[in-house]
């Protein structure tokens, strides 16, 4: 009687192998999708903080950052579809600890510029614009009014 009373728990327990019990860590994948980002082009005259606002309360998102050279060209051509001026992207030139620094302000790593020459300036904290015109940064006060880049 005991292995046929063992046996029925067994199968009162059993759970198919193609299923893992509900009480047991799924595995996850080692790795994720990288979404890449996407951009909108904003042709409303905002200052710098006016546009980073923009960009978060329409967008859930920030000024654009870049890290490379085609993406840099890449937001050139689709900014130059709709303005003709410097648009503002997400870098901050400011002093830190007696050095000057530039930095994205979605926190994401500094690893690409793309300045024109004598730029950025280091006198006051400044924000940055790309021009359509040649794709080259250039840091500028930040109350200008200019269109933007947002990245979402």
């Amino acid at each position: 009687m005991w292995p046929c009373l063992l046996f029925a728990l067994t199968l009162l327990h059993a759970v198919p192998t193609s299923h893992p019990a509900p009480h047991q860590p799924q595995a996850v994948p080692a790795a994720k999708a990288i979404l890449q980002p996407r951009y909108a082009v904003v042709n409303k005259l905002r200052t710098y903080s006016g546009a980073q606002k923009y960009c978060q309360d329409v967008y859930r998102g920030q000024l654009a950052s870049v890290h490379s050279a085609s993406r840099n060209e890449d937001l050139r051509k689709l900014a130059r579809t709709y303005t003709y001026h410097a648009v503002w992207i997400g870098a901050v030139t400011s002093c830190k600890a007696g050095q000057w620094e530039s930095h994205w302000e979605d926190s994401s790593p500094w690893n690409y510029a793309n300045w024109a020459p004598t730029f950025p300036h280091h006198i006051v904290n400044t924000c940055t614009t790309l021009s359509t015109r040649d794709g080259l940064w250039r840091s500028r006060i930040c109350y200008q009014l200019r269109p933007f880049i947002c990245q979402y």
